[in-house]
């Protein structure tokens, strides 16, 4: 849990510019309660042009791991000398791992969005027809996992086509296509937002025909209230979820990662869900 002093405690932080607001302590916080690891996790601020020398300050103080995120899981991604084959397709890290040396670079946010899909929201992907909307980073990063569930399809939308199928074209096996937003047609039974209109309380340019009786509409993005995009997905008869377990389960991924044990996420989830709309 977190701790005035780290003395004596493996030192982790979760680094992005802005972090404040990040929910990683809290969660991490509760993973290390929960299966007794000695460790201390902060939130720390990096100035925009000053990641790499942030994260070596830390490495040389001791840390032992970080989390990344915005604006920094290319550089990231840059910075590990040693990558997952998740985090090489994903082109992306939001999560390093220091050993003398070697810094591993990790992405745990594909396997952290289907965990919550398949085993929260209990929808199966295989044999589904999936839809995932944006081509941008967040898009990249769950590619491969969501493939990995075998769906029948899975078409990546996005405003600029060319966008979409180079995300498309990276994906080497499975049944993929690319569209723009405006090209689509037929039903899915899963949807997934990965855009970023929801920051903006948009909804992305989609027809409403999209969602499929009984199916699934997910959100990345997460608040103390249902986003456009999902309360536009309820209001044609699917069924909504945002990222809040997602972003639970992808910090799991890491701390599995870092401490070797694998915590567990429902009551931490549900801890955290009810705070948020306490707020």
């Amino acid at each position: 849990m977190m701790q005035e002093s780290s003395l004596g405690l493996d030192r982790y932080v979760v680094i992005g510019n802005p972090i404040a607001h990040s929910k990683s302590p809290l969660i991490h916080g509760n993973f290390a309660v929960q299966t007794a690891q000695q460790m201390d996790y902060r939130h720390l601020l990096a100035p925009l042009d000053g990641f790499f020398d942030a994260v070596q300050d830390f490495r040389q103080a001791g840390g032992k791991g970080a989390n990344v995120t915005v604006p920094f899981k290319l550089e990231a991604f840059a910075l590990a000398t040693e990558l997952t084959p998740r985090a090489q397709a994903a082109g992306a890290v939001n999560t390093l791992k220091f050993d003398g040396e070697r810094i591993l670079g990790d992405n745990t946010d594909g396997i952290g969005l289907v965990a919550d899909i398949v085993r929260n929201a209990g929808a199966s992907l295989a044999g589904k027809r999936v839809l995932l909307l944006g081509a941008g980073g967040a898009a990249r990063g769950v590619i491969l996992p969501l493939l990995a569930e075998l769906p029948a399809q899975l078409m990546i939308a996005n405003r600029t086509l060319s966008k979409a199928e180079a995300l498309a074209d990276m994906a080497h096996h499975g049944n993929v296509a690319a569209c723009e937003f405006s090209m689509l047609s037929g039903q899915f039974d899963v949807i997934i937002n990965a855009t970023s209109a929801s920051i903006q309380d948009e909804v992305p340019p989609v027809p409403a025909g999209i969602f499929a009786a009984g199916s699934l509409a997910y959100d990345m993005m997460y608040g103390s209230k249902p986003t456009s995009f999902l309360r536009f997905a309820s209001s044609h008869g699917a069924t909504p979820r945002d990222g809040l377990g997602m972003l639970v389960e992808q910090a799991a991924e890491a701390f599995h990662l870092w401490r070797g044990v694998r915590p567990l996420t429902q009551q931490v989830f549900a801890d955290l869900r009810k705070a948020m709309e306490a707020q």
